[in-house]
């Protein structure tokens, strides 16, 4: 079985839509949370790209056709492929890999179209369901560069992108593919949806603060955090001199409510992880928590990771929720990306906003300020509604 290597980071996010400067906003702490433009006037704030930005140059053939989820996708995977120093064409197309997670699929081109048919009494946009169907963003990937190995979205809620980076390392692990475009995208910030999510009320109308005393709920955010995967013989033979892999995946779920999360669940899939990647969970320095800042998941999670850590003390964590929001589906690719530049850099990003640590919690989540440390191995957790929990392991190459 190969080692499997990231060759290649892109993000589009409201952090950021490079990796330079999504690295400076995570790594300082630094949120653009911003009234939701879908909902004005409501208090609703949500962490989005700026409306200026311009697609407009993607390799995409027919941009009608095309939902903002797709677009934020390729966008992303274009930085990652050149990041990696990849071509259309350096690589067997058919041993190239597109597997994204997607919570929602179309959700702005659903909500539009809804809107056209009963507000405006006029047909769909015959485009519509190309757009809205939740698979359109694995495929405009492929299409836009050229890629012909296995493609497909996984769906699993606000885990989404934590199961298809899973799925992808084990592809290329297994050398049914040697490269893999992966990780996840979400554009979620349509009238309905954050109506939707409003109603569940657990949305922060001041900002994400996880793990903090007074936590108020989370920030829905949109963007696509995408890692090019590779076998490490694969990476070097090309002259590619790889610093992180992907060392374990674990997943599973807690089989009981379809909202209330379970600490057991969480910590089953940590430990299936940890085995995956043949490490103790005393080899982790630092863990990217999926902490959406929510007093019921914060709480769980630790609670996780009590179990996890027995009477050893928990290695520092931060949740980057606190700077980028909460992309939903595509949550766990903007964080797997973090964790790999936090190695890169030996500096554990802060948990922002955390200005008054919950006390009940009793954890190091890194308040404010990044931390220089080395980063030999790390864990970045996603768990979602549906009792659906991934963890990923990752380590330096020796």
């Amino acid at each position: 079985m190969s080692t499997v290597v990231v060759s290649g980071l892109g993000v589009t996010s409201s952090s950021g839509l490079d990796l330079e400067t999504f690295w400076a906003n995570v790594a300082s702490g630094r949120s653009g949370f911003t009234p939701a433009r879908a909902l004005p006037g409501s208090g609703v704030i949500a962490a989005e790209i700026d409306e200026a930005t311009d697609f407009s140059k993607l390799p995409i053939p027919v941009p009608a056709a095309c939902d903002r989820n797709a677009l934020l996708a390729v966008a992303a995977a274009g930085q990652a492929l050149a990041d990696a120093g990849l071509t259309p064409g350096s690589v067997a197309p058919e041993r190239v890999a597109v597997i994204l997670g997607n919570g929602g699929g179309g959700l702005v081109s659903l909500d539009e179209q809804y809107h056209r048919l009963v507000l405006d009494n006029k047909r769909p946009h015959p485009f519509s369901v190309v757009r809205a169907m939740g698979s359109s963003s694995a495929s405009w990937v492929s299409i836009a560069y050229g890629a012909q190995g296995p493609c497909f979205v996984v769906t699993s809620a606000c885990a989404s992108a934590t199961h298809a980076i899973g799925v992808a390392a084990g592809l290329v692990r297994s050398g049914l593919v040697d490269v893999a475009i992966t990780g996840g995208t979400e554009a979620p910030l349509s009238n309905g949806t954050l109506k939707a999510w409003n109603s569940m009320k657990i949305m922060s109308r001041s900002g994400c603060r996880p793990f903090s005393r007074d936590r108020d709920g989370l920030v829905v955010g949109e963007g696509a955090g995408i890692l090019v995967l590779e076998r490490e013989e694969h990476a070097r033979a090309r002259g590619l001199v790889p610093q992180v892999a992907v060392a374990g995946f674990g997943s599973g779920a807690d089989a009981g409510d379809i909202v209330a999360p379970t600490s057991e669940g969480m910590a089953r899939a940590m430990r299936a992880a940890l085995k995956d990647a043949d490490l103790s969970e005393r080899d982790i320095a630092y863990i990217n928590a999926h902490g959406t800042g929510t007093r019921a998941n914060d709480l769980t999670e630790v609670q996780a990771l009590r179990e996890l850590y027995g009477t050893g003390a928990i290695p520092p964590l931060s949740s980057t929720k606190g700077t980028t929001g909460h992309a939903l589906g595509a949550a766990g690719g903007l964080e797997a990306v973090a964790t790999v530049l936090a190695m890169r850099h030996s500096l554990a990003p802060p948990t922002a906003g955390l200005a008054d640590p919950d006390p009940d919690l009793d954890i190091d989540a890194i308040p404010l300020v990044a931390r220089a440390m080395p980063i030999r191995a790390a864990m970045s957790n996603s768990f979602a509604f549906g009792g659906l929990n991934a963890s990923l392991i990752l380590r330096h190459v020796t």
